[in-house]
């Protein structure tokens, strides 16, 4: 346990940013699921910029890594382009 005014400070901040990254991470990926699940284009390209904006975010605060940004971001478009051909 802590003993100094500071490190405790330093805990309360850290459990603070601990539950702000996995709530915004979590509504991230709930945001993820559902674009997966829509089957139309049109629906798809609507949501696809919400989505990436989210992903975005998440990736400026450092709660994912910029690469996986990038990875997730692609394969989504990949997925929403595809539903053209379908």
């Amino acid at each position: 346990m802590a003993n100094h005014q500071a490190t405790k400070k330093d805990m309360r901040q850290a459990a603070k940013r601990r539950d702000r990254n996995r709530y915004y991470g979590k509504t991230t990926r709930n945001a993820i699921r559902d674009l997966k699940v829509i089957t139309d284009q049109k629906g798809a390209k609507e949501a696809m910029p919400s989505v990436e904006s989210m992903i975005d975010k998440l990736a400026k605060r450092g709660v994912i890594h910029k690469n996986k940004a990038a990875n997730l971001k692609s394969k989504l478009a990949k997925r929403v382009n595809t539903l053209a051909s379908a």
